[in-house]
This record gives C-alpha cells, sequence and structure tokens, in this order.
C-alpha cells in the first residue's frame, strides 16, 4: 500500500474497514509508530506531536479490537519505548519499566475506576482512593541503590532493556549518591529528568552562539543531555529530576503510594508532590485546576496521573502488555491560539528534503513566544487549505515543534506556491510517487547536503579514506578547504593551513595525505555507491557495476535513460532489483547538470577500476546464498565479496528464493526460517568446498 492509500484509509472509521484493509493499515501503523519511537527514545527528536503519536496508537489499538485475528507480533500495543541504542552499555531492568495507560476525557477516567472495581470486586460504595500527581514530561531513568549507594542508573528503553547511564546521573545536581535514614538493603527508584524553562531559554542561546542546532524543547534537551556519551557534557547542563515511583525492592516499606513516596523524600530525593482524591468530583477539579496553571510552571508538564494509593490492591491489579492496570495518565489538550501567517520559507534538510515552515507573527501559546511553525510537505500545505497572509489556528501539543491546525481567509491571502527548485543551490526538486517529501536533486553540491553527502564519500563501504571521519569532515567544510568530494584529493594543496591547527602534526598530515593519495584508485561500485544515490545501497551499486562493467559506459548509459523510449532506459529495468523507482533516482542524478559538473571533477582525478565480471562457471553462480551465525575461516566481508565474485546474490534474509544458507557458530533465527522453508543449509566448511576455497 502506498503513503496515498495508507492516508486515505485514516478517513475510515476502524468500524468500517474491511480485513483486507485493516491488516494493510495495522502493518503501516507497526512501522510507523516504531518509527516514531525510535525519534522519541533513541535519537531525542520527535517529528510529531504527543496528540498526533497518541491518535496513532488508540487507532491501532481500535483496529486490533475490532480484529483480533489480525494482531501482529510486532504490534505497537505490546512494545514500551524502543530498543537500547547500540552506544551506550545495556542494563535490563529488574522489573518492567513499563508505560502509562492514556486517557483524555472524563468518561475514560470514570471507566478507569470502574474497571479497577470490577477487577477488585469492589462494592460501588467502597471508596477507591487515588494518588493525583502532575506528570511531567522528561526523559524516563531508574537509578539502583545497595546498601544506600548508588550503584547503576539506565534510561527506560523498551521497558526491559535500558541504557546504561550510572556515570551521567551522577552529574545531576543534588542527585543522591548515598541514601539517608532506613534504606532497604536494595532499591530502585524511577524518575524524569527534565529541564527548567529558563534554564533551556539559556542553553539554546549558547547552542546558537557557539554555532549548533537548537533544542527544539526541554524534553529533547533533557533527554540528549542525559543520553551523553561524554559525561561532561552532561555535567555542563542545567538537569532537574522527580521521583515518581520505584521498581524493586528488597523489603516491604510503606503500605501505600502516598506514605512510599514521603518515605523516598525521607531518603533524601525530590519526589513529586501528590495529593489523595477520593471520587470522581474531586479528581476532575484537580485536573481542571492544574490545567491553566501549566503555563505559570517554570518546567513541563502534559497531563495528570493517577494512581491506586493502596499497594496490596495495585499488586492484586498487576498489569497488561505495557502497562499498569492501578495507573493512568491523564493527558493535557493541545494549547492553541490565533495569529497571522505572514511567510513560508523552505529549509533544506541534511539529506535533501525541502521542509516548509510557516513564519508567524509572534504570539504566545501556552507561556511560550511562538514566532515559526511546521508545515512538514506540499501535501499538508494544500490539504490544510493554508495560504500566505491567512488567520492560522496554531497549537503546541506535546511541546513539540508547533503546528498548524486550519487556516481563515483574510483580504490579504495569497496562494502559496511550492518550489521546483531547492531554494539552497538551485537544482532540480523532485517528489517520487507515492512519497510525501519533495527533495534536492544536487546532493553533491548542495550546501545544505553537503555535511552528509561528504561523510557518506568517505565512509568505510565507499572511498574508506581514514583520517576523514564527521569531525573532519566537518572542519574541513566550515574553513571553506571542501565543498565538493573531488576537493578531498586537493587537500594536500592546503598542507600548512591544515598543519597549524590543533591535532595536525607531520605524523597525522602524512597519514591523511596518504589515505586519500591511495584511493585515487577506486573500483566502479564503491564510486556508485559513494555518489550517494537515493535508494542506491551497495547491493546495488554492485549490480549496477556488474551490469555496466566502466564508468564511462554506466555514466553513457544512465544519461541516454532519460528517454523512456530508449534502450538504455529498459535495460536498466530489466536489471533484477532494480524498478521504476530506483531506476528514475538514478537517472534523475545523472540529469542534474550540478551533479555532472562535479563528476567531471572526479573523473579527472580518479583511476576507475573496472568491474570484473562474475565467473558464470562457478557452481554458486546466479545463486542466492545468506550467511549467519560466526564465520572462523574469514571474516563477513570476506565471504559476502568471495561469493559475489563467483556470480552469487547475497542477502540479508531468508526466503524461500533463497538457494544456501551458510550457517556459521551459534547460528539463530536465520539458520531456524532456512530449515523451517527447507532451504539447504551448508556448513562453513561445506561451502568453502563447494566453491573451492582452501
Amino acid at each position: 500500500m502506498s503513503l496515498l492509500e495508507f492516508a486515505d484509509l485514516r478517513g475510515i472509521a476502524p468500524a468500517e474497514l474491511t480485513e483486507a484493509q485493516a491488516k494493510e493499515e495495522l502493518a503501516c501503523l507497526a512501522k510507523e509508530l516504531k518509527e516514531h519511537d525510535k525519534r522519541y527514545y533513541q535519537d531525542d527528536a520527535p517529528i510529531i506531536s504527543d496528540a498526533e503519536y497518541d491518535a496513532l496508537w488508540d487507532r491501532n489499538a481500535e483496529i486490533e479490537k475490532r480484529f483480533p485475528q489480525l494482531k501482529r507480533a510486532d504490534s505497537p500495543s505490546d512494545k514500551v519505548g524502543a530498543a537500547p541504542a547500540a552506544k551506550f552499555g545495556k542494563v535490563k531492568h529488574s522489573v518492567p519499566m513499563l508505560s502509562l495507560g492514556k486517557a483524555h476525557t472524563e468518561e475514560e477516567i470514570a471507566d478507569f475506576i470502574d474497571r479497577i472495581r470490577r477487577f477488585l470486586n469492589l462494592d460501588e460504595n467502597q471508596t477507591v482512593e487515588l494518588f493525583c500527581e502532575p506528570k511531567i514530561d522528561g526523559a524516563s531513568f531508574a537509578a539502583r541503590y545497595e546498601n544506600g549507594k548508588l550503584k547503576q542508573a539506565s534510561t527506560r528503553g523498551d521497558g526491559v532493556v535500558g541504557e546504561d547511564i550510572t556515570e551521567n546521573i551522577k552529574q545531576i545536581k543534588d542527585f543522591p549518591l548515598e541514601l539517608k535514614g532506613d534504606f532497604p538493603k536494595t532499591l530502585e527508584v524511577r524518575g524524569e529528568v527534565f529541564m527548567h524553562h529558563d534554564d533551556f531559554r539559556a542553553l539554546n542561546k549558547q547552542q546558537e552562539e557557539a554555532g549548533e542546532e537548537p533544542f527544539a524543547n526541554p524534553r529533547n534537551a533533557a533527554a540528549g543531555s542525559l543520553r551523553q556519551l561524554d559525561k561532561n557534557v552532561t555535567a555542563e547542563r542545567p538537569l532537574q529530576y522527580y521521583i515518581y515511583g520505584w521498581g524493586e525492592f528488597s523489603s516491604p516499606i510503606e503500605a501505600t503510594q502516598s506514605a512510599m513516596m514521603k518515605r523516598l523524600r525521607s531518603f533524601g530525593f525530590a519526589v513529586v508532590d501528590g495529593v489523595l482524591l477520593e471520587n470522581m468530583a474531586s479528581v476532575m477539579g484537580y485536573y481542571n485546576d492544574l490545567l491553566p496553571k501549566r503555563a505559570q510552571l517554570n518546567f513541563d508538564i502534559d497531563g495528570t496521573v493517577y494512581k491506586v494509593n493502596r499497594l496490596d490492591w495495585q499488586e492484586r491489579l498487576g498489569a497488561v502488555s505495557r502497562s499498569p492496570r492501578w495507573a493512568i495518565a491523564h493527558k493535557f489538550p493541545a494549547e492553541q491560539a490565533k495569529t497571522i501567517l505572514e511567510s513560508i520559507d523552505i529549509q533544506v534538510g541534511r539529506t535533501g528534503t525541502l521542509t516548509p515552515v510557516a513564519r508567524l507573527k509572534p504570539i504566545t501559546v501556552g507561556g511560550v513566544v511562538v514566532s515559526n511553525a511546521t508545515l512538514h510537505n506540499a501535501d499538508e500545505i494544500e490539504r490544510k487549505g493554508v495560504n500566505i497572509g491567512d488567520i492560522v489556528t496554531v497549537q503546541r501539543a506535546g511541546d513539540v515543534i508547533p503546528q498548524i491546525v486550519n487556516a481563515e481567509r483574510t483580504a490579504n491571502s495569497k496562494p502559496y506556491t511550492f518550489p521546483t527548485h531547492c531554494p539552497a543551490c538551485g537544482s532540480i526538486a523532485v517528489r517520487e510517487e507515492g512519497e510525501a517529501a519533495t527533495r534536492c536533486t544536487g546532493g553533491l553540491i548542495c550546501p545544505a547536503q553537503t555535511v552528509e553527502r561528504l561523510k557518506h564519500f568517505v565512509s568505510r563501504d565507499a572511498f574508506d579514506i581514514e583520517g576523514l571521519g564527521e569531525k573532519q569532515i566537518e572542519l574541513f567544510i566550515k574553513t571553506g578547504l571542501i565543498k565538493t568530494p573531488a576537493d578531498i584529493f586537493t587537500l594536500e594543496h592546503h598542507r600548512s593551513t591544515i598543519a597549524e591547527w590543533e591535532g595536525y602534526g607531520e605524523k597525522s598530515l602524512h597519514n591523511l595525505f596518504a589515505s586519500i593519495e591511495q584511493r585515487r584508485t577506486v573500483p566502479l561500485h564503491r564510486l556508485i555507491f559513494a555518489l550517494g544515490i537515493r535508494h542506491v545501497g551497495q547491493a546495488t551499486a554492485k549490480l549496477l557495476a556488474q551490469a555496466y562493467q566502466t564508468y564511462d559506459a554506466f555514466e553513457k548509459a544512465m544519461i541516454e535513460a532519460a528517454d523512456q523510449n530508449s534502450e538504455a532506459y529498459h535495460h536498466i529495468l530489466s536489471m533484477d532489483g532494480i524498478g521504476e523507482k530506483v531506476a528514475a533516482s538514478i537517472i534523475e542524478f545523472f540529469h542534474e547538470p550540478h551533479n555532472r559538473e562535479v563528476l567531471t571533477k572526479l573523473k579527472a582525478i580518479l583511476t576507475v577500476e573496472a568491474a570484473e565480471p562474475p565467473d558464470t562457471d562457478s557452481p554458486v553462480s546466479g545463486k542466492t546464498v545468506v550467511f549467519t551465525g560466526t564465520l572462523t575461516t574469514m571474516t563477513r566481508q570476506e565471504a559476502k565479496a568471495g561469493a559475489e565474485s563467483r556470480g552469487a546474490k547475497v542477502a540479508g534474509s531468508v526466503s524461500s528464493k533463497t538457494d544456501y544458507v551458510i550457517a556459521g557458530e551459534e547460528a539463530g533465527s536465520k539458520l531456524k526460517k532456512a530449515t523451517e522453508l527447507g532451504v539447504k543449509v551448508l556448513s562453513e566448511a561445506e561451502w568453502n568446498s563447494l566453491i573451492g576455497r582452501k
């Protein structure tokens, strides 16, 4: 299903979906929510509001409720957060760190209390006492103490495994490294790290003065500061924390949530202030009283939390797959205000995406002055009917980048035309069929994309130039020594300038220039991959290299293929694994004049090695193979290269089309799937024998 077809389904109520439509949408929702979880929990850079995320999650739950037989193994309703990032050590939570169920209306809160009564078989007149507290919008963490001393701290992660942030949590001012009073031998507390509004504004001012990207909101700033590999960066950030609960503890402490929170305060923790309420009227009174006060607070809250006060009841109630039954979050509605849309600017992202940004007459929304709002893409502008000069309703939902909800015409309203060329470099901007984003095609010369493109150009699987990492690329671009890939090979002309910089002694310079010199000769497939053509990964680059053999033949064919009636166009479409979308992307790349200018410069200074024709006499020529497990006689990269040189296609996953699975030591799920599908499995020794490798 295309994204446009999926968007159309969003207009159909779950009760009206066919089973086939429901299955398609659940697949799309699982993929979309997984990506948003990664952006929120791993990247600390969400692109949608909390309200929009909740709407997606709720729709997924509604569809699953109507079609329980279609619930997926990767269903978002069973997930908490996102897997920990590879750059951090992993910590397994002794007690799962669940997320809270969400409610948006008084009826949903009443239903929450009714469910508790039914589950516990309580008399309708028996009081269900709730501990109520503000829901702080920050980054969740767990901190484990043994014998009163901080032992370990971690992020929520996916609820089962989090990231080790022990050294970072120690940098937070007044965070207790040792407990006071009569504490249990083992205690794990849970809380939120956040940032005060005035500290956030000061931090962003520092970021801008240093030429760094400012943070979108205090939650992102807090999460990003907490998840630093360098603890000294965390120490410089003005972080705060509150404890809202606990996980494991070695011995019973108190009988109620309220008493437990007081006890945690006595151990030396900063604790969320809560109140005890006994009926719906008082619960809604608490919520409605706190709602207008949120703008006056010096930190962000996005709702209230209600927890059953009795801990024995909490234990009986337990949890569903991702949330406790004894607690719920009552989310605040999005905050809105009206203002004038004065203009629309286009921002070009680091990967070439053109994003329209509304420039607004400054307006205060929820205590924050808003002057910009995202419009996402051309479809969003059309869908919301936004014109320059309109009166627009702006909302801050979840305190992500403000968004325009709707627009009203004025006498000064003028239609906006989405650009057909990149404002950063003048190259053609294209929008692929089925995609919402419009992208610049001038990747190699577009200043907005320079850093990402050049980082890719010198990366391990491309030109693999040692000594040119991310920091070095950014430095050379910032100082104007590099603008295009060809400039890398003229860096030695600036030797005297670079020698004056810190970290560039004679040995470092020698190694850098020697590495660059070695890469003046490059295999064709590496050059194709290094160009960063959209949809062209390593496998496709190798396929193209094998098909055209030389760079000149490849370039000539791609220029001719611009004519869809040409033999060159039909030839590229005939290749296994290259469809119309990939072909169009390659042809557009070579059609862009700026790209051809860069390629001409590269051709003048590089020796591009022709691809070796595959060994058609090999017993594995034309076969699809998958490597799994740990190989002992060769590296995975060596095994892949050896298979491809013999005419085999190396795949990353097992399917019914796989011919061989080569299983090394500790082979896992791929071996299991091969067995289930009846795919032939070879040991490493059997594979070596088959291909004649000694």
